[in-house]
């Protein structure tokens, strides 16, 4: 156990949620024989939750400040539907309906955050509000009836990597050349921190950082290949791309920044952040502005997917967001969670969703799986939190002690 430990930084329970999602995508790959694991899939999986993953992004910032925001879906819409009517009746290129859609974004989350920030009407109110009045102006400005929105925008929704170079791999280059360089970022990033924890003479022994870049270059390796090798014209999603992108810099801002360090203060104890000099009214006011921003990104991913914009879009998208949070290890009570869990909580409700079409179950028994998982996350993370109360991976490493205790005693 002490190895293993090693090998993992130390803290098994962080990748409690990782291993499970691992397990979920073996399983469904045998159940569906061979059919979860294929190129097309996975490229279908990635496009098709992306504009969810998106939305758990911002979602767990609100979250870890103690709110919650129910409006990200009908926002999504209201954004989707602005930019497809503002280029059909107002003749806007399609770039500036883009630019329109993040500016509107950016001011429906200001329009939220004034209310939490300056008024002091809690988050939940606040977007419940906003999730009606922008659901009706969707329904309002369409007509119900769906926009169409130029070709330009498949590339956001469903565009891959395009292919350049020799062909003699059989594979996308372009996709081949981000597997190495997400390769070669780990490889730097593992010996950067074995370097740093030697320097504050703490335990980092070779063997398990040689270990640990072995096993994850091994996994990119294989999601590069399946993603590189999928059928001519295929590659790795633009919309994925474009939320790694997201990934990376939200994780440097929440992990790395002021900003961040003040979204987990004001989350922990408010007021003790306010004591320390922490602008809680400032803090509430981004969290809220980015939300809605991030909602508009995701409503010009998933247009750019559906090729239209419709009266319906973004229903029930903030539950996914929110289950992909708690199930991602963000606690119900503010003030833990990350981007990176988040990612893996989202994940995994799109593996499960994914997998039990590929079964033939139907959208009603999927709900309540889902629903199931999700009180099951949440349950278990709180079941954690009790004073006293090991982890599962505690019970197993007592157990695995005692076991070496008693035959220690067996041997004397």
């Amino acid at each position: 156990m002490k190895h293993i430990k090693q090998v993992f930084g130390g803290n098994l329970q962080q990748y409690t949620m990782a291993l499970a999602l691992i397990l979920l995508v073996v399983i469904f790959n045998i159940t569906t024989d061979g059919k979860m694991l294929t190129s097309s899939n996975l490229q279908s999986l990635i496009s098709g939750y992306a504009y969810v993953l998106v939305l758990a992004i911002g979602m767990v910032m609100v979250i870890v400040v103690g709110h919650i925001d129910l409006s990200v879906g009908s926002v999504a819409a209201f954004v989707g539907m602005s930019v497809a009517i503002s280029i059909r009746d107002w003749g806007l290129p399609w770039w500036g309906g883009l630019l329109l859609g993040l500016v509107v974004g950016a001011l429906v989350g200001a329009w939220h955050g004034f209310w939490l920030a300056k008024m002091g009407i809690p988050g939940f109110i606040t977007t419940l509000a906003g999730m009606m009045i922008f659901r009706g102006l969707v329904i309002w400005m369409s007509h119900s009836i769906s926009v169409p929105v130029p070709r330009e925008f498949q590339i956001f929704g469903a565009g891959y990597l395009p292919e350049w170079g020799p062909a003699f791999t059989g594979m996308n280059n372009s996709t081949l050349l981000l597997g190495i360089l997400a390769a070669a970022w780990f490889i730097y990033s593992e010996l950067r921190r074995r370097r740093s924890l030697l320097a504050r003479n703490h335990e980092a022994p070779l063997w398990a950082s040689l270990t640990r870049i072995a096993l994850i270059v091994i996994v990119i390796g294989y999601i590069t290949q399946l993603f590189a090798s999928g059928r001519p014209g295929t590659s790795f999603p633009i919309p994925g791309l474009i939320l790694v992108g997201l990934v990376i810099i939200y994780h440097i801002i929440t992990q790395r920044t002021r900003l961040g360090r003040h979204i987990y203060a004001v989350g922990g104890n408010k007021a003790a952040a306010a004591l320390s000099g922490v602008s809680v009214p400032k803090v509430y006011f981004f969290v809220m502005m980015n939300m809605s921003f991030l909602a508009a990104v995701a409503g010009i991913l998933f247009i750019g997917r559906a090729t239209s914009a419709g009266p319906t879009d973004g229903t029930m998208w903030e539950l996914d967001a929110i289950a992909a949070v708690f199930i991602g290890g963000a606690a119900v009570s503010g003030g833990i969670g990350t981007v990176v869990g988040s990612m893996i909580g989202g994940l995994v409700m799109a593996v499960l969703n994914n997998g039990l079409i590929l079964m033939g179950v139907g959208a009603d028994q999927t709900q309540v799986i889902k629903g199931l998982v999700l009180l099951a996350a949440v349950a278990f993370d709180v079941r954690n939190k009790i004073a006293g109360k090991p982890s599962l991976v505690g019970q197993i490493a007592r157990r695995f002690s005692r076991d070496k205790v008693e035959a220690a005693a067996t041997t004397d």
